[in-house]
């Protein structure tokens, strides 16, 4: 009689075989990834690559956090300009007294310039430093352009102290000194100060035409108050602090008497219940420091 064990060893072949026989079906993420096998080893590779990098520029930086980084930076912008990216077209907006001459030198760069090479954030900062320039926008463009919008301060009127001449905005910054004569039209502001005042001033005087039309400049007096000095040379003193009244009370004054029209040395609107009228020849009424003298600008303002 065979042995019960030699029938157990024979099933257990069969029992194998036949799970062997049923197929096994893949489940939907091997499906996936056997799709996108081709795509996953230049992928691998990239990332793989882009580590390496990374660790590069890790251990770059530690050993020399600027230097070798600006070199790697320069070595790619040579790199990209040799491959057709640079400076093809410059284009500027918003520029109408900033010389030029001060926004090349701001941006450095020149036609065919490596475009990489080209910091639009340095440019902006070395263009907000020209006096003409109150804010600036600079883009770059990988087509080759540059493209550049400033925003200007307005000129407001010209200041003349010490026998100089400059061109102010309207919170009195100086915005140039130079070609004086192609803002001949502006208010003449005159004295020590009188740029940070102006600006109430000349808003005072454009509501009374008929002063301002006669009037050559603001002139202010030992930093404390205004003279108007008219173009005919008369000098008319007005009151520290009460200004508005003032000049309405001289706008009555001329629409009645022609005051201003009158050849006389001084009109003295210092005191509110009192007018004085100085004679050429005549002092000058009461003790006033010294006055700064006015000249004019060379561009022949009446």
């Amino acid at each position: 009689m065979a042995p019960e064990p030699t029938r157990t060893r024979n099933r257990q072949p069969a029992r194998r075989s036949r799970a062997e026989a049923t197929p096994s079906r893949p489940s939907r993420l091997r499906l996936w990834l056997r799709r996108r096998r081709g795509l996953m080893r230049p992928a691998g590779l990239a990332l793989g690559i882009g580590g390496l990098l990374t660790v590069a520029a890790l251990a770059t930086m530690a050993a020399d956090p600027y230097g070798r980084i600006a070199a790697l930076w320069d070595g790619a912008a040579e790199i990209a300009g040799n491959a057709g990216l640079t400076v093809q077209e410059v284009t500027l907006e918003g520029s109408r007294n900033t010389p030029p001459e001060l926004v090349r030198e701001a941006l450095g760069i020149r036609r065919g310039d490596p475009i990489l090479a080209f910091d639009p954030q340095a440019a902006k900062e070395r263009l907000e430093l020209i006096a003409w320039v109150n804010s600036a926008h600079v883009e770059r463009h990988l087509n080759g352009s540059i493209r550049i919008r400033i925003t200007e301060r307005q000129p407001f009127a010209i200041w003349q102290r010490d026998g100089r001449f400059s061109v102010i905005d309207e919170k009195g910054e100086v915005v140039s000194n130079e070609n004086i004569g192609a803002f001949g039209r502006l208010p003449l502001i005159v004295g020590t100060g009188a740029n940070r005042l102006a600006a109430p001033m000349v808003a005072l005087l454009r509501g009374v035409p008929e002063v301002q039309d006669r009037t050559h400049a603001l002139v202010r007096v030992a930093e404390r108050r205004w003279n108007l000095r008219l173009r005919n040379g008369v000098d008319v003193l007005l009151p520290d602090g009460q200004e508005a009244a003032a000049l309405t009370r001289l706008a009555e004054l001329q629409q009645k008497q022609g005051l201003l029209d009158r050849p006389l040395a001084a009109i003295d609107l210092r005191l509110p219940d009192k007018l004085v009228l100085r004679l050429p020849g005549q002092a000058t009424p009461g003790a006033t420091p010294p006055e700064p003298s006015v000249q004019r600008v060379r561009s022949g303002r009446g």
